[in-house]
């Protein structure tokens, strides 16, 4: 039996959806209000009228391919963030006719916390004259607070300590971060990076820090995953969706040359999860070992494999 979810997808994909079935109507159906129920609960209403306020005060979101929109704001559901743009933790951003989810610095402030491994995480700009000096090979850093010289941000400062006592902590220049965000959205010179240059430097800092040295919840790992993503599939586990980044690459491996953008599916997530158990080492070696320097240029049929082989190596190390 076809669900009315499955008939919106035909629709939008024929083009007959316009005028239609706006996201009004789609958040009225029965199918659509209990995919929010399942994972919110008694909050679920409250959510869906913040998703209908959001797209209302938004008239290039409101144009967007309604599924994407609906698709974005499940993901912030399964994290449990409001998508209220006041508060900063997850927004619905339109994108060439289609909705981005887009985590804020908060967003994974918040994930970071639920971990229940972090004591405290900072992230703050840097004014002129505040830095004294900095080592980026001991990473050793030195402020002065009262040395400020202007309202000049020369640089933004992330750091973290875990409840057992283990801290990290990153600087990078404003012309790093500049050169950052160019290399990785597309929409630089028009999007949240001209709107809000500060809050998306602090998420930059965060996100480098933590997706590199700090505890992953599958939460966190999520979130990430999914930031500044696209999908038309509704589900309560966003992580088995297949992802489209028409902004950019957000992931570390290089995509395919030539390519317009970069997917992501269910198996690329687990290949991502073993590589965190196997150590970067043993990963590469087994990628090199099949003929290949980057697990974009692999296949379906040879992910597959690809897996098994990480899979094993893991037993082997547990074994040792």
């Amino acid at each position: 039996m076809t669900t009315a979810i499955e008939n919106t997808k035909k629709s939008i994909q024929n083009g007959s959806l316009t005028g239609i079935e706006p996201i009004e109507k789609l958040l009225k159906k029965d199918e659509i209000k209990s995919r929010f129920s399942e994972v919110l609960g008694q909050k679920a209403a409250a959510f869906m009228s913040s998703v209908l306020a959001a797209t209302n005060i938004n008239t290039q979101l409101k144009a967007c391919d309604p599924m994407t929109v609906l698709s974005s704001a499940m993901v912030a559901a399964t994290l449990d963030l409001p998508i209220n743009q006041s508060l900063g933790f997850a927004h619905l951003v339109p994108y060439s006719g289609r909705c981005q989810f887009q985590i804020g610095w908060k967003g994974l402030v918040q994930l970071a916390h639920r971990t229940g491994s972090y004591k405290t995480i900072t992230v703050a700009e840097i004014y002129d004259g505040e830095l004294v000096e900095y080592n980026r090979i001991t990473e050793e850093i030195e402020f002065n607070t009262n040395n400020k010289k202007s309202d000049k941000v020369i640089g933004y400062y992330a750091r973290f300590v875990l409840i057992n006592g283990f801290e990290k902590s990153l600087y990078m220049t404003r012309a790093e971060v500049e050169a950052h965000g160019k290399k990785y959205s597309k929409s630089y010179s028009s999007g949240q990076w001209t709107k809000d240059f500060d809050s998306m430097a602090r998420k930059t800092l965060i996100k480098l820090l933590l997706g590199k040295w700090g505890p992953m919840s599958t939460e966190l790992r999520r979130a990430i995953v999914a930031d500044q993503s696209v999908s038309s599939t509704i589900t309560v586990e966003p992580e088995n969706a297949t992802l489209d980044y028409p902004d950019g690459n957000t992931d570390e491996e290089k995509p395919q040359e030539g390519s317009q953008s970069v997917k992501k599916t269910a198996l690329d997530i687990k290949i991502h999860e073993a590589k965190e158990k196997v150590g970067k080492d043993r990963y590469y070696a087994i990628l090199g070992d099949m003929g290949h320097e980057h697990m974009t240029t692999l296949s379906n049929l040879e992910k597959e494999v690809f897996l098994g082989k990480l899979k094993d190596a893991i037993k082997e190390r547990q074994a040792a």
